[in-house]
């Protein structure tokens, strides 16, 4: 796709986005309305994170239920990845996008029955399960839309904006969550304001004008379907740093053990879980707006090894803490690491892939990192619940040996990655030459 530089009023001008104009990309107008409906989405998304965890937590009191919220979001995940990723390369990027939205809008309408009615905690993991497998196809056709909507020259800022969206839509969401649950105790309305959301999203993907036309309509066989393994395990900067991320976030996660923070260690109650659930997209929009006022990365490489470094620090000193501004400020550092990560990655998984391959390779990237995410949060749910009364201190003490041993598991990751792919050491700009 050619480099272009839409005009305010809309119309399109041939040329090269200037180097020092961080806003030039936001003039594409089919990146606006999409930024603005994911926007929304993701603040949606994030009220429903919230109220789930609190939800779950103040009907079970288990750290283990918290942790099987991850599972079973992994077991669609690991089902659904082939079929999503060569969906995304065959078929209108953008209709998939509208359609597993509303697929997840109609998982928290059924959501919303269930915790009106106090229904069994099974039927919310059924749920789940649905949303899981929607969001799968999502994300492998969302990641490899992105490209299409701007030229390679203006992707990695394109992927700093994309971040920020989401950055500020974590900050809103649970900070609306918080306020929404303290005065209702429902997380029933949570939910449905989620399905306001998806379905505002779905309308306003479907007015985004750029379609994909898949370059060779290739038909669906075993080694097709493979096609994402194959290139990323060919590729060694791609292996190496989907790697790093997945494992440093599979071991450092803190996210899934909040509620139990919030309520056993910090004693904050819901308004209080929100603000902690709100300070890790507070750092990584802080950072994102950096990057965005800044050249690209001279040292991408360097940048994102030490930024997982960081992260791994920071999650240790949140575990320990029983201070809540502290906590907040260790957990909003995490989201200043983890945003240079993630810029780093999807740029570079995108821009070292062809396009016709994206779908693919975005939905192999997606299962290692949202497997790591959910099967994250499961693991920590596990160490906390075993160790808590094996120390014979409920849940408090269990959840901090899980977070500070996850971090610690981290920057050890760092090390071992440096060390097997040096090249993601020497990898120099992040702007596409």
């Amino acid at each position: 796709m050619n480099d272009i530089e839409r005009q305010p009023n809309g119309t399109e001008s041939r040329g090269v986005v200037k180097a020092n104009d961080p806003y030039a990309v936001l003039r594409n107008r089919d990146l606006r309305i999409y930024l603005t409906g994911r926007l929304i989405a993701i603040i949606g998304q994030q009220m429903f994170v919230m109220g789930l965890g609190w939800e779950l937590y103040e009907r079970t009191r288990s750290a283990l239920v918290l942790g099987f919220v991850g599972l079973t979001q992994v077991i669609p995940m690991i089902l659904c990845t082939l079929p999503a990723g060569h969906f995304a390369d065959i078929y209108n990027r953008k209709h998939i996008i509208v359609l597993m939205t509303l697929i997840v809008a109609g998982a928290n309408l059924a959501l919303a029955g269930i915790s009106a009615a106090s229904a069994p905690v099974l039927l919310i993991y059924l749920c789940l399960i649905v949303t899981g497998a929607a969001r799968t196809f999502l994300w492998a056709a969302s990641a490899s839309f992105l490209p299409q909507l701007v030229g390679r020259k203006e992707f990695s800022q394109a992927v700093t904006w994309s971040s920020s969206t989401f950055q500020i839509g974590s900050i809103t969401g649970p900070a609306i969550g918080g306020i929404v649950l303290h005065f209702t105790h429902q997380a029933a309305w949570i939910y449905m304001l989620n399905v306001l959301a998806a379905v505002s999203c779905a309308v306003l993907v479907s007015r985004v004008r750029v379609r994909h036309v898949a370059v060779t309509a290739e038909k669906t066989t075993l080694k097709t379907l493979l096609t994402g393994f194959s290139f990323v395990f060919k590729n060694r900067i791609i292996l190496g740093i989907i790697t790093l991320d997945m494992f440093a976030v599979l071991l450092g996660g803190a996210t899934a053990l909040l509620p139990v923070y919030a309520k056993e260690i910090l004693h904050v109650g819901p308004y209080g879980l929100g603000l902690l659930q709100a300070a890790l997209p507070f750092g990584a929009i802080i950072c994102a707006f950096v990057l965005a006022h800044r050249p690209p990365l001279q040292k991408a490489g360097q940048s994102m090894l030490w930024a997982v470094v960081l992260f791994g620090l920071a999650t240790i000193l949140f575990g320990v803490s029983q201070w809540f501004w502290l906590s907040f400020a260790m957990l909003a550092v995490c989201g200043v690491s983890d945003n240079v990560s993630i810029v780093v990655r999807h740029t570079l998984v995108q821009l070292l892939t062809p396009n016709e391959k994206r779908g693919r390779v975005s939905a192999v990237n997606n299962l290692f990192i949202g497997t790591s995410n959910e099967l994250g949060e499961f693991e920590s749910g596990i160490v906390a619940n075993w160790f808590g009364p094996a120390m014979g201190n409920a849940m408090a003490t269990g959840a901090m040996i899980s977070v500070v041993s996850g971090g610690v598991g981290t920057i050890l990751v760092v090390l071992v990655v440096a060390w097997i792919w040096p090249e993601i050491r020497r990898y120099g700009r992040l702007d596409g030459s």
